[in-house]
């Protein structure tokens, strides 16, 4: 099931190589600190899915059977979500998401 966001705007390249995402209501989750209340505007399965394709972006290998029918696995080269090269403001947008979810009670 392919998740399509509503604000999704599109992929915006920093350089040929590396796509980041930029969403149309909450910006580039690698360039700056996204609100709390702006991902509380988000529903559970699209938070789920920015987070999720933060860690796809850096090629994170999903385990989970959800996970590896979003995203390819095929390119993924890192199997520790710790090890995961994410700036400081992927990291702390994706704690920002977690505790969104959290606070949504958004199923895990």
């Amino acid at each position: 099931m392919r998740i399509t966001l509503a604000l999704a705007a599109s992929l915006m390249t920093a350089s040929p190589a590396l796509a980041l995402d930029c969403y149309e209501d909450i910006g580039c989750m690698y360039d700056h600190l996204i609100s709390k209340s702006q991902f509380r505007r988000l529903s559970c399965q699209n938070l789920w899915y920015v987070r999720n394709n933060t860690y796809d972006d850096h090629g994170y290998c999903f385990v989970t059977a959800r996970g590896q029918a979003e995203f390819d696995n095929s390119d993924c080269s890192i199997t520790n979500a710790a090890n995961v090269p994410l700036n400081n403001f992927e990291r702390r947008n994706i704690g920002r998401i977690k505790e969104v979810e959290a606070e949504k009670g958004c199923p895990r």
